[in-house]
């Protein structure tokens, strides 16, 4: 183990503060075929049969330590102890056995974070009936509830829980079907019978619970989390219990303080994802944390409860998304109080998801050593649903933002070449045996040796030095090859492009497959656009907005800027459209966790990307006044 608390760089940096991390090495074999396979000579250490015996365990040694909180009614925080939720799991279970539910009618849950959520997921765990958090907009944003029936019918539940029985009524009269069982916290839907959450506390546990659990081994099911098809329709993804609970070993392998102090976790990722549900949450749980549950989330409205929370409790690890960190700064930039209880005392910042913006990371370290007189390390790693989902972590501190780290113990990567690049492969007691119902898929997404493909594309920090760890290098399926044959990697392209046109784009889909060049369709953040047009109404049509030509300056001037950076027909982006209609969730152009499916918006938008390519260039699409220099090579 490595315990990082000195400057690592120039002798005048502020210190770094102390944190105990995992050791930073790799085995590498390189083979003849070209493939590099990496592994960490430390062994993984044991771990448990099932989650929740570290419930069990925890009861038992810390049991009125908080373990849930979650804002109430009144706004205060209401809290489960280690202890109390453990009674209320096993009582859950109870009534749990007594209904006929099993792996061929499991548990899907509707509504989002809560205790509730929380006690009937863990309580279906702790006596091996398998559930499912599924995704709250399918239910509140979608209008035609396809994703939802579809998933439904996939998974053949035998009870269905929503929080809120009355916001959930179009979604359960449409998906869920007549005399199948409704579980609700309050307002039962007016339309169908429901049970409420409390009449599953009433139970009396018997010995069947403990004989049950104690038969929960390392292949049952814990969960079925579906993803969120950013490149294809959602899969119901197999999470066994020994994937979740080797993983958590795992992580403390990378994240040595973790067993040192009890985590505090100010957290919002929906435990419908990987990120939220099984690395946040089950990191509490395995290492007696406390969890407080942030009903905020990184949008314009959403975020001042982030900030709400974090006023309240002080977290030891942030964990978040990098639009999380990139809302929560002008907050932390404008008040001392909270800056101060916000690093108070915070060990690691830690970033997935994407790729965090530098100035981003750059601007949170100035007001570490402003506040502390220290920087506080920032780290990521890589995974997905699949994997449970820590598979590499960075655990040494590096200047730049990227670099997702080595393999952690019990992980072996392979790495393929493929068409110029690296397409990552992996393997380890926390890798999926496979998608719910779906032979075919899984026995697509792994190769001849057992080992996942994952669908991403990596490659070195440093080509002399396999030790200096990986960078992401984009996903597979989104790139393609020009007219010319020359491969636009769209991942590494994608991000410069919204860097350079930061704050004014969210996101953007690049086209371009057997053309000449390479063009874009931008989402734009409008409330930025705005700040460009000041005197226009503030409920003005997007549409209008975006044609107004100060707008169309200030984006035409980023794609000069983009043009003049490039070295190749491959990285220029020539034209763009702004696109005032945003993507959609039902048309499969946006995941449930906003990110984007580009094949999704290419096909529904190909009128616009017609426009992109026409001669003479509509009047919608800009085009980038800065030459393309015939020196530069593709």
């Amino acid at each position: 183990m490595t315990n990082v608390s000195v400057t690592t760089g120039a002798e005048d940096r502020p210190p770094l503060r102390a944190v105990q991390l995992g050791s930073a090495d790799v085995v590498v074999e390189r083979r003849s075929d070209g493939a590099i396979v990496m592994r960490s000579p430390h062994p993984l250490p044991a771990y448990p049969q099932n989650l929740t015996q570290r419930l069990v365990h925890w009861a038992a040694t810390a049991p009125h330590r908080v373990f849930l909180a979650q804002r109430d009614a009144s706004g205060g925080w209401r809290t489960l102890t280690y202890a109390q939720t453990l009674e209320a799991v096993r009582a859950i279970a109870a009534t749990l056995l007594a209904r006929d539910l099993s792996p061929e009618r499991p548990i899907a849950i509707l509504s989002g974070n809560d205790i509730e959520h929380a006690l009937l997921g863990l309580a279906a765990m702790h006596v091996g009936i398998p559930y499912a958090p599924i995704s709250v907009p399918y239910s509140l944003l979608s209008q035609d509830f396809k994703k939802l029936k579809t998933i439904v019918d996939v998974l053949t539940p035998g009870l269905v829980f929503a929080a809120n029985g009355k916001a959930f009524a179009r979604a359960l009269a449409a998906a869920v079907p007549p005399g199948l069982e409704v579980v609700v916290t309050a307002n039962p839907p007016s339309d169908r019978g429901a049970a409420l959450f409390a009449d599953l506390l009433a139970a009396q546990p018997t010995s069947a619970v403990d004989v049950t659990h104690a038969n929960v081994g390392p292949d049952t099911v814990a969960k079925i989390l579906f993803t969120s098809g950013s490149t294809g329709q959602p899969k119901g993804v197999i999470n066994t219990q020994r994937m979740l609970c080797a993983n958590q070993a795992m992580i403390r392998c990378g994240f040595a303080f973790l067993a040192e102090e009890p985590p505090v976790l100010v957290d919002w990722p929906p435990w419908n994802h990987t990120f939220g549900g099984n690395h946040d949450f089950g990191m509490v749980l395995d290492n007696g944390g406390s969890l407080y549950i942030d009903e905020g989330k990184p949008l314009p409205g959403a975020i001042e409860a982030t900030v709400r929370n974090l006023r309240d409790v002080a977290p030891t690890i942030y964990l978040n998304v990098p639009k999380g960190f990139e809302m929560l700064l002008p907050y932390l930039r404008s008040d001392a109080a909270l800056r101060e209880r916000f690093f108070s005392r915070l060990k690691v910042l830690f970033y997935a998801g994407a790729s965090l913006a530098q100035h981003v990371r750059d601007e949170l370290q100035e007001l570490a050593v402003e506040t502390t007189g220290e920087r506080i390390i920032f780290l990521s790693s890589l995974g997905s649903t699949e994997t449970a989902p820590a598979a590499l972590a960075c655990t040494w501190e590096t200047e730049l933002t990227g670099n997702i780290g080595l393999p952690l113990p019990g992980v072996a990567l392979k790495l393929v070449p493929r068409d110029g690049k690296f397409e990552a492969r992996l393997n380890g007691a926390n890798i999926t045996p496979g998608y719910w119902r779906a032979p075919a898929l899984t026995a697509e997404a792994f190769d001849e040796e057992g080992f996942y493909k994952i669908g991403d594309a990596l490659k070195f920090a440093d080509a002399g030095d396999p030790a200096k760890g990986l960078l992401f290098d984009g996903r597979l399926a989104e790139d393609f090859k020009l007219a010319t044959g020359t491969w636009v990697n769209v991942g590494p392209l994608r991000a410069a492009f919204i860097a350079v046109c930061a704050p004014f784009v969210r996101d953007v889909v690049l086209a371009g497959a057997d053309r000449d060049e390479v063009t874009a369709l931008i989402f734009p953040d409008l409330d930025a656009c705005r700040t460009l047009a000041p005197d226009l109404a503030p409920d003005v049509a997007p549409a209008v907005l975006l044609a107004d030509p100060r707008v169309r300056y200030e984006i035409t001037g980023r794609l000069d800027q983009m043009a003049r950076l490039c070295r190749g027909t491959s990285d220029r982006i020539v034209r763009g459209v702004l696109l005032a209609e945003p993507p959609s969730l039902d048309l499969g152009e946006m995941t449930d966790k906003g990110s984007i499916n580009q094949r999704a918006v290419l096909a529904y938008r190909a009128a616009l990307v017609e426009d992109l390519y026409a001669d003479p260039s509509s009047p919608n699409v800009i085009v980038a006044r800065a030459p393309f220099s015939a020196t530069k090579t593709s």
